[in-house]
């Protein structure tokens, strides 16, 4: 056995337990809120040693910021394949209700408690800050093209980033009671006002 065939069930652990304390960090910061989410929580729902957690994150934003970076990753990426595989089946409200579930649920819940408290911790908001920026844009940019249309004409720009705060507005609506009700009819009626707006 090399030693390169030696260290790659330890590189194989490693990258599993990066994995595992990730997903736990965006679990725990959404049912346990940012104060109670501390490193040693994470690490024991993860169920790795604190010092494995200290060791792939130095930082408890460090840990936090690369959850939310993960976490955005996987769902643009899950996000691009249901459209590539249901590309005939996707029309104007098919696109409003992908938009819209990005802002419901765990990953919700856990974004918005680190934008919370990033509002009152400088060093969490200067993570935290670039990082959403980043986000924004590249989710903007998927929304465009899943619409298939031109931001250099005028209003659509506009139209589009509409949509993802009106869709962020209806995420936090669901935070307290189940508001899904109410926020199908007012997709149904947003992807009747984008058609019109967008392909007149």
């Amino acid at each position: 056995m090399t030693v390169a065939e030696a260290r790659q069930p330890q590189q194989d652990r490693s990258r599993a337990t990066r994995a595992r304390l990730l997903e736990s960090a965006i679990t725990c910061l959404a049912d346990l809120g940012w104060t109670a989410s501390t490193v040693a929580v994470v690490a024991e729902h993860a169920g790795v040693s604190r010092g494995a957690a200290q060791h792939h994150f130095p930082t408890r934003e460090a840990l936090f910021t690369a959850a939310l970076e993960q976490v955005t990753t996987e769902r643009a990426a899950e996000m691009r394949r249901e459209v590539s595989e249901k590309r005939r089946e996707f029309d104007t409200a098919a696109i409003v209700d992908l938009v819209f579930g990005l802002f419901t649920g765990t990953f919700f819940r856990a974004a918005l408690m680190l934008w919370v408290a990033a509002a009152s911790e400088p060093q969490l908001r200067d993570q935290i800050v670039p990082l959403e920026a980043r986000i924004g844009r590249e989710i903007h940019r998927s929304v465009v093209e899943l619409l298939g249309v031109d931001e250099q004409v005028e209003g659509v720009r506009e139209t589009v980033q509409a949509t993802l705060d009106l869709a962020r507005g209806l995420g936090l609506a669901t935070l307290l009671t189940d508001d899904s009700a109410r926020r199908d009819r007012i997709a149904r009626q947003w992807a009747t006002i984008l058609d019109a707006t967008l392909h007149p």
